[in-house]
């Protein structure tokens, strides 16, 4: 039976930007006996870094104004490069990261990490958090000695760190006079860093502190095995009913139509954009904030996905699945779907040839009224930087401007593919194919790419099949999807108690789509999710949302 390996699964994961796990909040601890002021709410906002679109390879697919990706149907034929000169200067900077991969080798054996380290022009001292334990690290880093905070620290979008926009504020560079408006042309590639991946940041105390790292609008996806659903009955157009008797057909024997992984709520949040729910919190004309929780539709599409489960089309062990069980599950056949971050497309079509076709799906329409998709937060999380002198922050800043170069460049295919000959070779096509060592000495394994990264684009070497596949689907469904209202703004309550408030919904879906709990009790929640902080969460949202109108 074809298994899906560790290696694999963790790059496919570190695609999609998605966490693999969510641990329990931790105790919360401040980094002061006065918190500070973290909203914007009254303050003068720091402008957006003027954008300046870069002009590395042009693209076969056109990008379009509302969110479609531009699409690389072959790899550019002659690379620019995007930067004038070495930005280091032989210093040592101490840089810290999430990691979707495997422990990479040392520097001295790494040649991957030496050949970034001479482009760089500094030496590194990289450390690298297993997202299992990136939240217990990141509380001992942020209660620790300011002194001893590396030069570079990846904040993680994934998780929800206590205090963390305190901390940021109190620890962190001030960026806006470096980065603001028209300052930012001094650091091309991060000028290159399109406006929504900003906004999604977000601002602190009306000021820039981070970098984002940009993602594509499309968020969660319910990926599909196309001859499955295809021979099930799927089409263009479908209803909910049409979804449910699709995914009854596929289910048959030992293989189940439907598949899930613990924590994913039986993939909720394709179901409930599919039904026009909130995807988190919705903003309405007067500037009032409204949840996914007390909509209507949410709570319809947690019953539609009961009756999916009851009707049999769920695999029986979806509510407590790891992700990588179902990784295999659906490479092997035993499951016709799972749900995943769009992103994961750039391993998954490479991953599946010669088992199946993934496909994205196309949303059902529920009541005769066209579904939605869910938007992702457009920046996946955000790189700060330990206060220093200026001159120090300048050097800091151009080294993550040479990591933000954008595809087609030189830069580019240094970071995300090493050295030609060394850990890659060339197609026909004149793709990078990475070697052996290539496949262990790599990004993922030494994740540059989470310190500063260029705009996304759609691109899989050789399987320009591929790219035309996911940009046609991104056509239709971009002018669908449903953004969270919330992306980019400030709540303290959020910041205190999101993630114990978010455990007790995700535990009642759960319970009450794998039939374990009435739907009585799903009111239950949410009157509990409003009084413990959902209401005041709704207020903060709405203050901070009228101060960045």
């Amino acid at each position: 039976m074809p298994r899906m390996s560790r290696r694999t699964l963790l790059r496919t994961m570190a695609a999609a930007g998605t966490a693999i796990s969510v641990p329990g909040l931790l105790t919360a601890c401040s980094t002061a006996s006065d918190d500070g002021d973290t909203t914007n709410a009254g303050k003068k906002l720091a402008a957006w870094p003027a954008y300046t679109a870069s002009s590395a390879a042009k693209p076969d697919l056109a990008p379009t104004d509302a969110g479609v990706q531009p699409g690389y149907t072959s790899y550019p034929a002659d690379l620019t490069t995007s930067v004038s000169r070495t930005p280091g200067d032989g210093s040592t900077i101490r840089v810290m990261s999430v990691t979707f991969g495997t422990p990479p080798k040392g520097r001295s054996q790494n040649q991957y990490w030496r050949a970034v380290e001479k482009a760089l022009g500094v030496r590194i001292e990289f450390t690298v958090i297993p997202t299992d334990d990136y939240q217990k690290k990141m509380a001992t880093v942020m209660a620790g000695d300011p002194d001893s905070l590396p030069d570079i620290i990846n904040m993680f979008s994934g998780f929800v760190l206590p205090r963390e926009a305190q901390f940021v504020q109190r620890r962190a560079e001030d960026l806006t006079p470096y980065l603001s408006g028209e300052a930012v042309q001094d650091y091309p590639n991060l000028a290159g860093v399109p406006t929504h991946a900003w906004r999604d940041m977000g601002r602190i105390g009306g000021r820039l502190y981070g970098i984002p790292l940009e993602r594509p609008l499309p968020g969660s996806t319910l990926w599909l095995n196309q001859g499955l659903f295809t021979d099930a009955g799927m089409r263009e157009g479908w209803t909910a009913d049409d979804f449910a008797a699709v995914a009854k057909k596929a289910t048959h024997g030992k293989t189940y139509a439907l598949g899930a992984a613990t924590g994913s709520d039986f993939g909720n949040a394709v179901h409930a954009a599919a039904h026009n729910a909130p995807t988190g919190w919705a903003v309405d004309k007067a500037g009032v904030f409204h949840p996914n929780f007390t909509d209507e539709r949410y709570k319809a599409a947690v019953a539609y996905q009961a009756q999916l489960r009851k009707n049999g089309s769920y695999h029986p062990d979806a509510a407590s699945m790891s992700t990588a069980d179902l990784g295999t599950l659906f490479l092997n056949g035993t499951v016709g779907s799972m749900q995943n971050g769009f992103g994961s497309y750039q391993t998954l079509y490479p991953d599946a040839k010669g088992l199946l076709t993934p496909t994205p799906a196309l949303p059902y329409s529920p009541n005769g009224t066209p579904g939605g998709v869910v938007a992702a937060r457009r920046s996946f999380g955000y790189t700060i930087l330990k206060k220093a002198k200026k001159e120090r922050i300048q050097l800091l800043l151009r080294v993550l401007d040479h990591l933000a170069a954008p595809f087609g460049s030189k830069e580019w295919e240094l970071v995300h593919y090493g050295l030609e000959g060394t850990h890659f070779t060339r197609g026909k096509d004149g793709s990078p194919r990475l070697t052996k060592l290539g496949e262990v000495e790599n990004v993922t394994n030494l994740p540059f790419r989470y310190l500063a990264e260029g705009p996304q684009v759609l691109f899989v070497p050789g399987r320009p099949e591929a790219v035309r596949a996911v940009y046609a689907w991104q056509q239709k469904v971009v002018p669908v999807a449903i953004r969270d209202a919330s992306y980019g703004l400030q709540s303290t309550t959020y910041t205190t108690q999101g993630t114990t408030l978010k455990a007790l919904m995700d535990d009642t879906i759960t319970a009450v789509v794998a039939g374990r709990s009435p739907m009585s009790a799903y009111d239950d929640a949410v009157r509990r999710w409003r009084s413990q902080g959902g209401d005041r969460m709704a207020e903060e949202y709405a203050k901070e949302h009228a101060a960045n109108a």
